[in-house]
């Protein structure tokens, strides 16, 4: 790789206009997450709020997808300095951050993801350094390339959308359609006018204020559907759920398994 050459994939495709997708990284199988990442997602959705997935085995999935074509992104736990600090430390390129429903939790993400003066990470980087696939100085290569993703999930987090989506270094806006669900009451269902509207209103501000919005999609169907709603940012299914459905493609015609 020459020096100077690595800008990261999924804000690269954001901005050309172009989707980008994340396969979501759900067991501690670094060998799993390696062969992902050669798969055409733009990044993996390394899952830490949702599953055992460890530093320690988060540092080797960085270790084992490098010069691999897709990014990693970790999902932190909670919205806070210290979270966000140790996968970075690790090498993330990406750092998801969910339930950051107020305006002072999307500073915090903000601030969690940049060095001083802008932010305030913490400079003891030595592993992610090591591993960062540009060259030279890491600080200011992480301060540009690293992305912020804030994720909306709660109803109460409408009052505030302009505030959040208007916070200066929050990169994309992501809307995690089944906790917002169930926020609204609905139990996670999906095709309710309420949650419609709500999701409408969180695309209208964040792309007023000039940021990516992303939610999950599993099929190309909802991939093309939500594009057309102003979409570009996909989570897409687990390892786990390829697995099955690639048993079903094979057995369902057989007549075997589930």
């Amino acid at each position: 790789m020459e020096p100077n050459s690595w800008h990261n994939p999924v804000r690269a495709a954001l901005q050309a206009g172009q989707p980008a997708f994340g396969v979501t990284i759900t067991t501690p199988s670094v060998e799993a997450a390696a062969h992902a990442a050669t798969l055409g997602f733009h990044f993996l959705w390394v899952e830490m709020e949702h599953s055992p997935v460890t530093l320690e085995t988060l540092r080797l999935i960085v270790l084992a997808t490098r010069g691999l074509p897709a990014a990693v992104f970790a999902r932190v736990p909670v919205v806070e300095l210290w979270t966000a600090k140790r996968v970075l430390d690790q090498g993330v390129s990406g750092v998801i951050f969910p339930f950051a429903g107020t305006e002072e939790k999307a500073a915090c993400a903000a601030a969690a993801c940049r060095y001083p003066p802008a932010g305030r990470r913490g400079s003891g980087a030595g592993l992610a350094i090591r591993t960062w696939p540009l060259p030279g100085n890491y600080h200011d290569s992480a301060d540009e390339e690293v992305m912020t993703i804030c994720v909306i999930e709660e109803a109460s987090a409408l009052r505030q959308i302009d505030d959040i989506t208007a916070t200066q270094g929050v990169d994309a806006i992501f809307i995690g359609t089944s906790d917002l669900s169930f926020s609204l009451g609905l139990r996670g269902r999906q095709d309710e006018p309420a949650l419609d509207a709500a999701i409408a209103r969180i695309v209208d501000s964040a792309r007023r204020h000039g940021k990516f919005v992303g939610r999950p999609a599993t099929t190309p169907e909802q991939v093309r559907r939500f594009m057309e709603q102003g979409f570009l940012l996909f989570q897409a299914a687990t390892e786990i759920s390829l697995m099955e459905s690639g048993a079903r493609q094979l057995l369902g015609p057989l007549g075997i398994g589930r």
